[in-house]
């Protein structure tokens, strides 16, 4: 298990820094909602089901809707609607 422990903590900086250094948005939201489900996996091995539901809710379910609609919103993305006009 000290394993598993060292590959999240190491998974989670290298997701840290890429999101530092990653130009596209949307494969920043993308590394964010990854590193907040690493967290999720984290608080599960430290025997904390409550703060891992809301690292999974809030971390990667509610912020990443609200990441993706806000760049929608501002156009910073394109898709299928953008496309057509």
């Amino acid at each position: 298990m000290e394993i598993l422990n060292i590959v999240l903590l190491a998974f989670i900086l290298v997701c840290a820094l890429s999101v530092s250094f990653t130009k596209s948005l949307l494969s920043t939201m993308i590394i964010f909602s990854a590193q907040s489900l690493a967290m999720c996996v984290i608080w599960i091995y430290l025997r904390a089901p409550d703060l891992a539901i809301t690292e999974a809710a809030v971390g990667a379910g509610v912020t990443s809707l609200l990441f993706y609609v806000a760049l929608k919103k501002i156009h910073a993305i394109k898709g299928d609607d953008d496309e057509k006009k």
